[in-house]
């Protein structure tokens, strides 16, 4: 089933724009940022079916109102809306502290527009159109993820001078923050959880940007040499490139 289909329920309304629907059993909370009304009410039909509960926001503005009073289990993600789109909407609520995993569901489909939108903080990308299922199985693996990342026993990691908060996204070396974009502490973060074991390019891109890209590209090595820019290695070496292989942190 594609995205093109058009499905219409019945709203029960929050405000003028704003609606919430519901279903007897919800598995999980679900903000549905999208202006075109034919995709929303598919997603929400799909979507409340499959069991989940559904908020849409239609624009930006309802979206920042509904986001500073409630809290979801996930985002969902247009790019083009009118006024701020969704890629400086992602950036203010990753700004502010809010780190709901976030999907992002767009007709820009080409790599460098999921790289940009990943680095801007969004957890996955979805090229419309799409197949109903693969939608499901995104939200689902999100979902896990996020679960996982929260069952963690040790809120920091360490090597040598420097500390990650895991819970406040906070990345320290010598008691000095480290200013790191959202793609940069993914990135970081994943090398940490797994320190004095070598990641291969195709691991680091599949944990970080979730996104299956051509072995070709050279993104994880751009990645790791702007994260090598903003640490100190005077001292201790942190980050290792293992040739032909991948990297890797080791004390």
């Amino acid at each position: 089933m594609f995205i093109t289909s058009l499905f219409f329920l019945p709203a029960f309304f929050l405000n003028k724009n704003t609606y919430i629907y519901r279903k007897f059993q919800r598995i999980m909370n679900i903000l549905l940022v999208e202006d075109d009304q034919r995709i929303s009410n598919f997603l929400i039909k799909g979507l409340s079916e499959a069991g989940y509960n559904l908020t849409l926001a239609d624009s930006r503005e309802k979206a920042r109102e509904i986001l500073h009073t409630y809290d979801f289990d996930l985002i969902l993600m247009d790019i083009m809306l009118p006024g701020l789109d969704g890629m400086q909407l992602t950036q203010i609520i990753r700004f502010k502290g809010n780190y709901t995993p976030i999907l992002v569901l767009s007709a820009l489909n080409s790599p460098d527009d999921k790289i940009k939108m990943l680095d801007m903080g969004a957890d996955d990308y979805l090229s419309k159109p799409f197949h109903f299922e693969e939608l499901i199985s995104r939200i689902k693996a999100l979902t896990r993820r996020n679960k996982l990342s929260y069952q963690k026993e040790d809120q920091y990691l360490s090597c040598g001078n420097i500390v990650i908060d895991t819970d406040l996204h906070k990345v320290t070396q010598n008691d000095k923050e480290i200013e790191f974009s959202p793609t940069e502490y993914k990135l970081f973060t994943f090398l940490m959880e797994n320190k004095n074991k070598v990641l291969s390019r195709t691991q680091i891109l599949h944990k970080v940007w979730g996104i299956d890209f051509d072995n070709t590209t050279n993104v994880v090595d751009v990645y790791i040499s702007y994260v090598r820019n903003k640490i100190d290695e005077t001292e201790q070496k942190i980050i290792h490139t293992v040739k032909g292989t991948g990297y890797l942190i080791k004390d």
